[in-house]
């Protein structure tokens, strides 16, 4: 095993905080970097850059698909995808990749994802997708369940964390624990509780990663 931690990134302390006390801290270290992609980004590209690290793990709450991912579910991401970035036309969104300036997928790495699946074997593995506007409305989220059949959950920060890994040479992956459904907007119904819950499960769990 290697001698270095890994690192949890999250967006808030809130989400560090709820589940902080309960991992090692000898083998996992855990910070909020903000809210959104860029944010996440660069908050991860300082901290890999203090210190070695074996792997990046993006985790916090997220939004899930209706029928893919319920609330109070833990999901893993085998793919984080920036699905907001490229651009509009007449005929629809246009995806990065069409417009030639990159790629709006990266690759979770496989054996730390295998991992992940073995520790947590009641998470669904998935695409986990990325936004810096969040879901609000039923045709939104009707387009983008669409687009990414695969897609178990959004949320705002991972394809950032995973920019900011890749460039380091960093394993990356991402656990999100589900707080809502995506869809039209409706705070009151925002089960936090069960998704702190959720990531608390899941600490015993990565504690245990190789």
């Amino acid at each position: 095993m290697s001698p270095y931690p890994i690192l949890v990134v999250t967006a808030v302390n809130a989400e560090a905080e709820a589940f902080r006390a309960l991992l090692d801290p000898e083998k996992i270290v855990v910070e909020a970097a903000g809210v959104g992609p860029a944010a996440a980004a660069a908050g991860t590209a300082r901290l890999l850059a203090s210190r070695p690290y074996r792997a990046v793990l993006s985790a916090g709450i997220a939004g899930g698909f209706p029928g893919r991912a319920d609330v109070g579910s833990l999901v893993i991401g085998v793919r984080s995808i920036a699905a907001d970035l490229g651009a509009e036309s007449p005929d629809g969104f246009l995806p990065i990749e069409e417009l030639g300036f990159g790629s709006s997928v990266l690759e979770a790495d496989p054996s730390l994802v295998k991992a992940l699946c073995a520790a947590l074997p009641e998470a669904a593995p998935g695409d986990i997708l990325t936004l810096a506007t969040v879901t609000g409305t039923a045709g939104t989220t009707d387009r983008l369940a669409a687009r990414f059949p695969h897609a178990v959950a959004e949320a705002m920060e991972g394809y950032g964390v995973a920019v900011a890994a890749e460039g380091a040479g960093v394993p990356f992956a991402e656990l999100r624990a589900i707080s809502n459904p995506v869809g039209p907007r409706n705070r009151a119904a925002w089960r936090m509780a069960d998704a702190f819950a959720a990531l608390r499960t899941a600490a015993p769990a990565l504690n245990t990663l190789p």
